[in-house]
């Protein structure tokens, strides 16, 4: 069948990290290279740390991700430091300028308290005034539409193995998408098949649990052009500052 480490690397050839080539990353990077200390959240395989570090960061980079076969290729760079958790499992506290969730990272902080848990243990990372940015599909562009098995992509793994991936989604309610995602030989054999949920936030509910963690906002955009956001935009991009001591809002 299609192993986890196998998935780990399908992942790298289906999402490369490029700053010359996307606009996403290039947003990233622009704040990953003025940054001292960066913690990368839901780091996956560590490609923007590994593009940061080969590029010249000579600071401290740190990537956080709950699965060990994606860790298994980012530790395949040594100069960077790879912790297995969740958001919510960081214990840190005051260390980073900057830390980011990319790839949409944040949507699979699903329930209300997977978020502010994952928000606080942010915070703590944090020092005064550092930054915390990230991107979430904007619930008005209803990007699940999109996830079907018409929009296979066809791919050759690193094995030379040809392939069809798609997505297909199972449940649309309330904020939460769950679908799967398919991994087939050209003609239609399965090898694997995988589950998630992502939450779709719109603005002002994202804003309200920034608000509660403690930060505010520095920046927000609806697109990787720095854009406001529009009743059109498919992005919600933030750039949020944690906030001074004392000035937390708690929950009701």
């Amino acid at each position: 069948m299609y192993s986890e480490d196998d998935n780990a690397a399908l992942y790298d050839l289906l999402n490369p990290w490029d700053p010359d080539r996307w606009p996403g990353d290039a947003f990233y990077d622009e704040l990953v290279v003025v940054a001292d200390s960066v913690l990368d959240v839901g780091c996956g395989t560590g490609s923007m740390l590994h593009w940061s570090r080969a590029h010249g960061h000579t600071g401290r980079l740190v990537g956080l991700d709950p699965d060990p076969a994606v860790l298994a290729r980012a530790r395949l760079r040594a100069d960077v430091e790879w912790v297995e958790g969740t958001a919510a499992d960081a214990r840190w506290q005051g260390e980073f300028d900057l830390a980011v969730m990319t790839g949409h990272a944040f949507q699979f902080l699903v329930t209300d308290d997977d978020i502010r848990a994952s928000l606080m243990a942010v915070r703590a990372a944090l020092r005064m005034g550092g930054r915390f940015a990230f991107e979430t599909r904007h619930p008005q562009a209803r990007a699940w539409e999109a996830w079907n098995p018409s929009n296979a992509s066809d791919i050759t793994d690193a094995a030379g193995r040809a392939l069809r991936v798609w997505h297909e989604v199972e449940t649309a309610a309330d904020d939460v998408v769950t679908f799967t995602g398919t991994t087939a030989e050209p003609d239609g054999t399965v090898l694997r098949i995988d589950r998630a949920s992502l939450r779709f936030l719109d603005v002002v509910t994202l804003d309200r649990f920034l608000a509660e963690a403690g930060f505010e906002i520095e920046a927000r955009y609806g697109d990787w052009h720095r854009r406001p956001v529009t009743p059109t935009s498919q992005e919600i991009v933030t750039v949020a500052r944690r906030r001074q001591e004392g000035r937390v809002r708690h929950a009701l």
